[in-house]
């Protein structure tokens, strides 16, 4: 599989700014709030759908995917862990520095990116720990 050095969530971070920075002359985040869909509940409340909301359930699902990707331990899980870790990097600076990113979505999207930094070192990490477990766990000493 070609995906696996090759962090997904680069996507969601590319469609937002392929939308924000070709809409020409549209207010910073004003596509994020329109509404795609108004679903009615049990409780008589009406849900909105938004394109923001769409946009962060779809980032979400991606999450999902590059987590199970950090289980696997290998040179191409470290290339993408790197390079998760350069778009975290990225997405940071752009948000403090681009006025088209200071959007809620923009900003959740940034949180997704850095739980994937951080969830995916820490499920590498544990999984290397139970891996020198299991190795070391035949030897005996006299």
């Amino acid at each position: 599989m070609y995906l696996i050095g090759f962090p997904l969530l680069v996507v969601p971070f590319a469609v937002y700014n392929i939308i924000e920075f070709l809409i020409p002359g549209a207010t910073p985040g004003a596509f994020w709030s329109h509404a795609i869909a108004q679903i009615g509940l049990a409780s008589g409340a009406q849900w909105t759908l938004t394109t923001g909301d769409l946009m962060i359930a779809l980032s979400l699902i991606i999450l999902f995917v590059e987590i199970l990707k950090s289980t696997r331990l290998s040179t191409r899980s470290i290339i993408d862990h790197l390079l998760s870790t350069v778009l975290f990097v990225i997405m940071l600076i752009e948000f403090l520095l681009v006025k088209q990113a200071a959007t809620g979505t923009f900003f959740l999207l940034l949180m997704i990116s850095f739980i994937d930094v951080v969830g995916g070192f820490s499920v590498s990490i544990r999984t290397a720990q139970r891996d020198i477990e299991i190795e070391g766990a035949g030897i005996t000493r006299s």
